[in-house]
């Protein structure tokens, strides 16, 4: 029993959580509270469930990485270019 607790509350991927006729909507939330939404149009039928997972999570290793940072400020808009470029190179593999 212990086991399985321990299982599901490691799990942060929410999966889909509002489907609509032109979106679906996922959701992921990080172990400090930090929310990820992700919106996909619904004619995209290629992507699969564990394939938005994976995308989840290399965007939190991205986001840790610019919390990681010693020069940035917490509150303020990220400037980084690899996580601007991970983003970005992330919803091209989408569309």
């Amino acid at each position: 029993m212990a086991v399985c607790i321990a299982v599901i509350a490691k799990e942060l991927y929410l999966g889909l959580l509002y489907p609509t006729e032109d979106y679906k909507v996922y959701g992921y939330v990080t172990n400090s509270k930090v929310k990820f939404v992700m919106v996909v149009d619904s004619s995209n039928t290629a992507l699969r469930d564990n394939e938005i997972r994976s995308m989840f999570r290399k965007l939190h290793n991205s986001y840790t990485d610019v919390m990681c940072n010693p020069f940035y400020n917490p509150g303020d808009r990220i400037q980084s270019r690899a996580f601007d470029t991970m983003v970005t190179s992330m919803m091209v593999q989408v569309c």
